[in-house]
């Protein structure tokens, strides 16, 4: 069996869940495979753009009891460490274009943002902004830097000096707040609302859809370049959630294609953080509330996107929790593999899909109530590289760079 402890876990299936559902024209309109194309034409010009990898795992697979596994890397993703470099960029470039098309009274291409002087110019009185736990601000702070506006970001009181400093390297003005994620959330619209910004958030609520939109609709060209890649369509996708809108992401991208055919979908959340989990058995969006503490940075969120909820809520199979114990021994699985299986760094909050995979292998009522097998195909998003440096070398033991060369010399 994977060489993971087997540390207590929470699978809960989904009451709501119907296979046959179609898709609908309503969904349609929050994720689509032609908005998806629009997104693909943009992001594949910027600078950096390649396609991350996709690792085939067949030792862990075979120790897993399945017929494959396969981790999409997002550790090289415009050298921002994540796949977060898809989303919120994207959603910056979108704003812009919408914004300077208003002031000029025509529409303005994301080409011309690209390479009209006077345009980026213009961009200069323009200032996005967000809260964040790490990724989704350097990604903002990038595509901000990249296209030529102005940025600030919002930190919480938890977000290491590390993650902090990575995103002032790209210009943001970066402010800590105090409380947790939620509260910087708050803090970040109440600003923008006060001087005139423009908030590029991960998390939609009422009243802020369209950008959120965005957002996801760039997460899913890196579900189209997995999906590209492999040999066989997956039969179960494991996926980590914060506020739920990269989970959402790839559940609506499998279920648009095929809605009888979509691979079993199971939504994965730290233990201490888990608001989808607990908005699937209440039935309705439920807020957790506290400081959310849990090694999983980027998914420490309380409250849920309700954009990802329209599409979690009949579109996951279930819903997971894991302890930060099982991530940490995820990120350590990877970065010393067994049976030739490829060397991966992978942050903490990148292995909670991984994790959830194989504590559910390994429990005879999980593969049970999963449908897992020796047929099944396990397809994996691994989210983040070490984004925070000194934390992955607290929790693997060893440096990313170290990892690599260990992995090189074997």
């Amino acid at each position: 069996m994977p060489q993971l402890a087997k540390h207590p876990f929470t699978l809960l299936s989904n009451a709501r869940f119907q296979q046959a559902e179609p898709y609908g024209a309503h969904r349609s309109t929050l994720l689509s495979a032609s908005a998806l194309a629009q997104a693909q034409t943009v992001i594949s010009t910027w600078p950096g753009y390649a396609v991350t990898r996709l690792c085939a795992l067949p030792h862990l697979a075979s120790e897993a009891g399945v017929a494959s596994i396969h981790y999409k890397d997002e550790a090289a993703r415009f050298d921002l460490g994540s796949f977060k470099g898809l989303g919120g960029a994207y959603a910056v470039a979108r704003l812009l274009c919408r914004e300077l098309g208003q002031r000029l009274g025509r529409p303005v291409s994301h080409v011309e943002l690209q390479s009209d002087a006077a345009l980026r110019q213009s961009c200069g009185d323009i200032t996005v902004t967000c809260a964040t736990d790490g990724n989704h601000g350097r990604s903002v702070a990038w595509g901000a830097q990249m296209l030529g506006c102005r940025c600030v970001i919002y930190i919480h009181a938890s977000v290491s000096e590390g993650r902090k400093a990575a995103i002032a390297r790209y210009g943001a003005q970066v402010l800590r707040t105090s409380g947790n994620y939620d509260d910087s959330v708050q803090q970040a619209d109440r600003d923008a609302k006060a001087h005139g910004w423009f908030v590029i958030s991960d998390t939609s609520y009422p009243g802020y859809m369209d950008i959120p939109r965005d957002v996801m609709q760039g997460y899913q060209l890196m579900v189209h370049e997995a999906v590209s890649a492999l040999p066989q369509w997956p039969t179960h996708v494991f996926v980590q959630a914060g506020v739920g809108g990269f989970a959402a992401a790839v559940c609506a991208y499998f279920w648009e294609r095929s809605a009888e055919q979509r691979p079993v979908f199971v939504v994965v959340e730290p233990e201490r953080a888990d608001c989808l989990l607990q908005s699937a058995r209440a039935g309705e969006v439920v807020a957790v509330k506290g400081d959310l503490d849990t090694l999983m940075a980027g998914l420490a969120c309380g409250e849920v996107s309700l954009l990802a909820w329209d599409i979690l809520a009949t579109g996951a199979n279930a819903f997971c929790t894991i302890p930060d114990a099982a991530a940490v021994d995820a990120m350590r699985l990877l970065a010393g593999p067994q049976g030739g299986d490829p060397v991966i760094v992978a942050g903490e909050s990148a292995v909670a899909g991984l994790a959830a995979a194989l504590l559910s292998a390994q429990d005879s009522t999980a593969r049970a109530s999963l449908g897992l097998g020796v047929e099944s195909r396990v397809l994996l998003f691994g989210s983040e590289g070490d984004t925070d440096p000194a934390l992955y070398q607290q929790l693997v033991g060893r440096s990313a760079a170290q990892v690599l060369q260990d992995g090189a010399a074997a």
